[in-house]
């Protein structure tokens, strides 16, 4: 088994656990429980506990600091809203590729819209754009997307 699998393991049976849907834990000290690097801790909460899948992460940084992972049930709109807020001011191809592709996973948008917008951000649609400016023009078209789905 992936480390990256016995790390989301471990949180979904804190999840289950829980009256309330909500697992808290501090980065080093679950890194070091379950035998891991906290790095392989952020990987899997920003590629597995992502809002398209049903999560919310909450985070409180230094002394007694901790990250609450939140299993929540969004409508469509919602959790669309949700994205749309978190992509922020530039959006890289690695990032906008995988954020479509959980969208399409989780049936927020259609397989159909997923290419589109595959299409729309790609860099050869941006290639007159310069370089500095891809990732800014990029956030701005998802964001857009996103919207007319809604």
């Amino acid at each position: 088994m992936k480390m990256s699998d016995i790390i989301t393991a471990h949180i979904l049976d804190m999840l289950e656990q829980s009256e309330r849907n909500t697992a808290e834990i501090q980065r080093n000290e679950f890194a070091s429980l379950i035998g891991c690097v906290p790095s392989q801790i952020n990987y899997v909460l920003s590629s597995r506990f992502t809002p398209e899948h049903g999560y919310l992460i909450e985070s409180r940084r230094g002394g007694g600091g901790y990250i609450r992972i939140s299993r929540v049930k969004l409508d469509k709109s919602s959790a669309l809203m949700h994205i749309i807020n978190s992509v922020g001011s530039e959006l890289d191809p690695a990032s906008a590729r995988i954020l479509i592709e959980n969208s399409a996973e989780a049936e927020l948008i259609s397989r159909e819209a997923a290419e589109l917008m595959q299409a729309a951000i790609s860099n050869t649609v941006l290639r007159e754009i310069p370089p500095p400016f891809r990732d800014s023009f990029r956030a701005a078209i998802v964001k857009q997307m996103l919207l007319a789905v809604i």
